[in-house]
Formats: structure tokens, sequence, C-alpha cells
């Protein structure tokens, strides 16, 4: 079977809606024209989740779930968890970029099932909560502000699993202190400025249209995008770490894992096969040895 390199899956996405390809017909246009509106545009853009919100929710949930929202910057922050062992420790789950909670369902029963508490995140502009754009360092924000909150509210945190984005955000945050004794990294991407040049490269966006919007969103939050690379944060977590990463991976290439797995020291990387950047969520052997690494 032929895996689909990280360019051709990210053309895929962005290319699947006729909406979406007349807007890198007109970025294009603009880069000649108007080149301030072609920043603006693609920053924009790029920090859109794709699909939609109301795409991203789960079908339904059940009603042993409680389901909380709390205003976070501009949006706000969907929380679901079980009313179940109040007392046991808590296992903060965060889904990545265009996501939803409920993709995490199969990984909180698992983390159940241990004896620990669940709590799924859903990050702003995502799923049920508010909010029309996010980004990287937005979604290691929520992170620290959740886990903050949820200290507040008595709770112990014992371990953050996160999915893609999430998972960088979530080696970023434990680099700088997030207080979860341990960390499960699921597909993580290793170089958000590798993924803006994907992104210009599908939609056709000059270096110097490019470079003018990595600059603009470096502006805007305060952080450069090689702060959230294995080489920067990896040296700075201390706590045991696993590392989930398929080998076929096609938005996210294995190779990444291996930087993550690499940079952490005593890392441990859970190599597969055939599950791709998704499936890795709901796969049984996945998530029985998940559900192991965490279990107090």
């Amino acid at each position: 079977m032929t895996t689909r390199t990280a360019l051709q899956a990210t053309s895929a996405f962005y290319q699947a809606s006729p909406g979406l390809r007349l807007f890198r017909l007109a970025l294009g246009a603009s880069q000649r024209v108007w080149p301030a509106l072609a920043v603006r545009g693609a920053f924009r853009l790029f920090c859109t989740p794709l699909p939609p919100r109301w795409l991203q929710r789960a079908a339904s949930w059940s009603a042993d779930w409680d389901t909380e929202s709390w205003p976070f910057e501009d949006g706000s922050l969907t929380v679901y968890s079980r009313p179940v062992a109040p007392h046991a420790p808590l296992v903060l789950l965060a889904h990545g970029w265009g996501g939803h909670a409920g993709q995490l369902l199969p990984l909180a029963e698992a983390v159940a099932r241990t004896g620990l508490r669940p709590v799924l995140l859903e990050m702003p502009a995502h799923g049920a909560s508010a909010g029309s754009t996010s980004n990287l360092p937005q979604f290691a924000r929520a992170l620290e502000y959740a886990s903050a909150r949820l200290q507040q509210q008595g709770h112990r945190l014992h371990a953050v699993a996160a999915h893609s984005l999430a998972a960088n955000a979530a080696a970023y945050a434990a680099s700088r202190g997030l207080p979860a004794q341990r960390l499960v990294l699921l597909a993580p991407p290793s170089s958000p400025l590798e993924y803006t040049r994907l992104f210009a490269a599908v939609f056709g966006l000059s270096e110097g249209t490019r470079s003018r919007m990595q600059a603009r969103i470096e502006a805007r939050e305060g952080i450069l995008m090689r702060q959230f690379e294995p080489a920067q944060v990896g040296p700075r977590i201390a706590r045991p770490t696993l590392v989930v990463h398929d080998r076929g991976d096609s938005i996210n290439r294995y190779a990444d894992g291996e930087a993550f797995a690499g940079a952490i020291a005593g890392a441990r990387l859970l190599p597969t096969e055939g599950l791709g950047h998704r499936r890795i969520l709901r796969d049984p052997g996945v998530l029985e040895q998940v559900a192991a690494f965490l279990h107090p």
C-alpha cells in the first residue's frame, strides 16, 4: 500500500472544498496586486479549524457525562467529565486540529477502567466550544488553563494524553511545568514551521507571503514557532512519557514521533502499523498499552 506524503495529505485536506479551491485562486491573485491582503487572508485561513465546528461534534453524549463550558480568551473551552469516582486522579485528554472530544471517548473509557478519572477538553473553535480561530500557542495555553482550573477545584492531575497538534502543545506545556505526572503524545507533529511550508505549497503562496504570515502569527502570540520543536521542549520534560505514532501516518510523519521520543529523556516510543493518523485513538491494542502506561 502506498502512503501519501504530508504534502498530498495537506493538499487533500484543504482542496476537498470547492470554496477553498476558489480561495486559493484569490490568494494567488492578491499576492500580485495586494500583498498585505494576501498575508491577512492566509493568516485567517491558517488559523481556522477545518472541517467546520458543527461537523466536529460527537453525535451524542450519554447522560453519565457532565458537560461544562468555560470562557477562555475570545472563545470557550468545553469540558466533559464523568461524575464517577470524583476522588480519583485526573487524566486530561485533548484532541487535535480539526478534531473534537468525541474522538477520545474510546481512550477515555480505557482510562476509566484503570481507576482514573478522564476529563476531555474541547479546544476553542472546535466542537461545542465557541470561537472562530485558534492555533498551536492557544492550544498550549488552553491546556495550562484547564489544568490550573482543575487543580483549583481540588483535583490532582495524574496525566495528560493528547493527539496530533494538542500533543505538540502538551509537550510544550509540560516543558513549562504543567503539573502532570505522566505524558502521552499521540501522533505529534514536530515542526509547526514545516507545516506553514506545506500550507504555502498547497495554496501557492510565495516564500515572502509565507514568512510574513509566520511573522504575523509569532508577533500576535508572542512566541516563535521553533520553540515548539522537540529539540527545544524535550530536554525540559522530566516525567515518564509515552509517544505513540504509526509508521504510515500521512498527516504527521513517523519521524516526528521519533524526534519527540529521542528528545525526551527516558521516553518510550510505541510504533504501530496500518493505523494511520486517527485509528490509533480507537485501536484496542493501543488503548490497552496507553492504559497500562497510565495506571497509577
